[in-house]
């Protein structure tokens, strides 16, 4: 398991650990209640739970790439996770999803939450929001983190940065 420290000028660093999980694409540990990734087979659940996650937060839509949000909330209330679907593309991001993530993920209820999309895209901008409205963070050290996490499209992130601008 490799750490990556992740440096800003304004702040501390913050610590993320990049690891490889077998049906995991770009799992990235934050901190002690939240993973972000991408793209989360339903196999790889087990993983989720075992690692005592509490709830998961899914992003992806409907049949993207090989994608199963039926089949994947099933499996999560099987072995006793929370599931929540709050599909959205990249080129469409939603103010309404973002809102919602919020909630989701400040519910201590929901923790430790396990964040994934396809790639951990869109993971990382709605991160990236997180960071800034929950948490307090300024926006530099905000950015920074969400692209170590999986943020790498200008629209997602134009999308967030706006939204935390509000």
């Amino acid at each position: 398991m490799a750490a990556l420290i992740l440096a800003s000028t304004a702040v501390s660093a913050q610590e993320l650990t990049k690891e490889e999980v077998p049906g995991i694409r770009n799992y990235t540990q934050v901190d002690a209640t939240v993973a972000c990734a991408g793209a989360t087979t339903l196999e790889a659940l087990d993983e989720v739970q075992r690692r005592s996650f509490a709830a998961v937060v899914n992003f992806r839509t409907e049949g993207e790439n090989g994608a199963d949000p039926v089949g994947a909330a099933a499996k999560a209330e099987t072995i006793g996770l929370k599931y929540f679907h709050l599909p959205f593309r990249g080129s469409d991001p939603s103010a309404a999803v973002a809102e919602e993530f919020l909630e989701v993920i400040a519910d201590p209820a929901n923790q430790p939450t396990f964040v994934h999309c396809g790639s951990a895209n869109r993971v990382g901008a709605m991160w990236l929001i997180k960071r800034v409205k929950l948490d307090g963070w300024d926006v530099d050290r905000a950015t920074a983190e969400a692209e170590t996490i999986g943020l790498r499209s200008p629209g997602l992130k134009e999308f967030a940065l706006e939204y935390v601008r509000r």
